[in-house]
């Protein structure tokens, strides 16, 4: 989808209008090259009514700070021991960044305010050991945060907390941003870090439950990313606080804001707590769907190329894959009643969505669809999957010579040489 044509992104405008997105900036990303962008992502968000909170993070520039001061700074992040040294640094140095974001957003014409709605306490002694002026959220000002977003001004939160003497803690960046996620009840909360994602090994995760992440971090913590350890930490403690989507992504990818919120593949990681998904009957509103769906591997001739009419002719044969209403995959089922048989065609999973057990999934509706129908053959062409129709789905390798007449006369028109796949079926109840 191309990110400028605005007609891409209305079917979101209804899920997020009056939503609210809390998102989490490191330090680095917001004196990157691609800040700018950013912020103007930040305004298209705002143009759409969605409701925005930025809480960013000050470790890259606490570190240059320290550097130039030849200070040993105790505590980068804000989870270990921060001495006043330390605290001063943090204090310097997200009192600029906090400008600097407020002055980039008044660039794209939005109003932002800077606040003091995280209420800290002190981490106190753990394992023996004092962390001084280190911090952890006590408790959000909701009311003050929901002042400001209801006159659409945009909260800008740094990487401290206040008590309530006035006394200032460092705080984790990742840990407020989860705090305020959850008081706010907001539908995403987003981390824009200088990373393509979580990544685990050698692979960066694309889309995970949180059960499965929550899995990784217990059985193989060793193996994510650690300048991402954070992240994957904090974004299973957001889905188990009720933060029901939470994605981690590359500040340095141009529109990649836009292109995590507004695309079904997405650009970064994302972590979900749940999710809505269902197979049904295509609409005719679904046949762009199907085509964007499987133009790249109408391409890679791994299907057969199907036009618009074709489609629309055939609408009834087509059903959906979706996710949060979101087309992820598609399959047909041509049926040819007076032999008695069925042909599986157009299977295509989304790349974002492969390896979830999505192709099988539809396998196996096409399949009970077609007993359910009396069908006692079901077939399917395959130029490149065969084997995985062969593998995941009990196919056997039959012939041209099993196709009904009509269709094989298609076949042999196409000059594909597809092998022909086909499977018995029991009736329904049959064991």
């Amino acid at each position: 989808m191309k990110l400028t044509d605005f007609r891409g992104i209305l079917q979101y405008i209804p899920q997020f209008r009056e939503k609210t997105f809390v998102i989490g900036l490191d330090g680095a990303v917001v004196t990157g090259e691609n800040f700018s962008n950013i912020c103007m992502d930040i305004a298209v968000l705002r143009s759409l009514s969605i409701r925005v909170v930025l809480v960013h993070g000050a470790s890259a520039q606490i570190k240059s700070l320290a550097e130039e001061q030849k200070i040993t700074p105790t505590n980068l992040d804000g989870t270990g021991i921060t001495d006043s040294d330390t605290l001063q640094l943090a204090l310097t140095a997200a009192n600029r960044l906090t400008h600097e974001i407020l002055e980039a957003l008044a660039a794209n014409d939005l109003r932002a305010a800077c606040t003091n709605a995280i209420i800290a306490h002190p981490m106190g002694i753990l394992q023996g050991v004092d962390h001084l002026q280190t911090g952890k959220v006590e408790r959000v000002d909701v009311e003050f945060l929901q002042t400001l977003l209801d006159h659409g001004i945009i909260p800008v939160l740094p990487p401290l907390g206040v008590d309530g003497d006035g006394k200032t803690f460092r705080v984790n960046s990742d840990s407020i941003a989860v705090s305020v996620a959850e008081t706010l009840k907001a539908a995403k909360l987003m981390f824009i870090t200088k990373h393509d994602g979580i990544k685990v090994g050698e692979h960066v995760i694309r889309q995970m439950p949180v059960s499965d992440l929550e899995s990784v971090l217990a059985m193989q913590r060793a193996r994510v990313h650690p300048e991402m350890l954070s992240k994957a930490i904090h974004a299973v403690a957001a889905c188990k606080a009720g933060v029901q989507r939470v994605h981690v992504l590359n500040g340095s990818t141009e529109e990649g804001l836009l292109a995590e919120v507004f695309t079904n593949e997405g650009v970064g990681t994302l972590v979900y707590a749940n999710e809505f998904q269902q197979i049904r009957r295509a609409l005719k509103k679904d046949v762009r769907a199907i085509l964007n769906l499987t133009k790249s591997s109408v391409a890679s001739e791994e299907l057969l190329k199907r036009t618009r009419p074709m489609i629309e002719k055939q609408l009834g044969d087509y059903y959906i894959f979706e996710i949060d209403k979101n087309p992820v995959a598609c399959v047909a089922l041509h049926v040819h009643a007076d032999q008695g048989k069925g042909e599986l065609a157009c299977l295509y999973v989304s790349p974002s969505h492969e390896n979830q057990g999505i192709g099988r999934k539809l396998i196996q509706f096409v399949e009970n669809r077609a007993r359910e129908m009396g069908l006692v053959e079901l077939q399917t062409l395959s130029t490149q999957a065969f084997s995985y129709f062969q593998s995941k789905g009990g196919f056997i390798e039959g012939s041209p010579d099993d196709l009904p007449a009509h269709r094989r006369e298609k076949y042999d028109q196409s000059g594909r040489n597809s092998k022909v796949l086909v499977k018995r079926l029991k009736p329904p109840g049959v064991g």
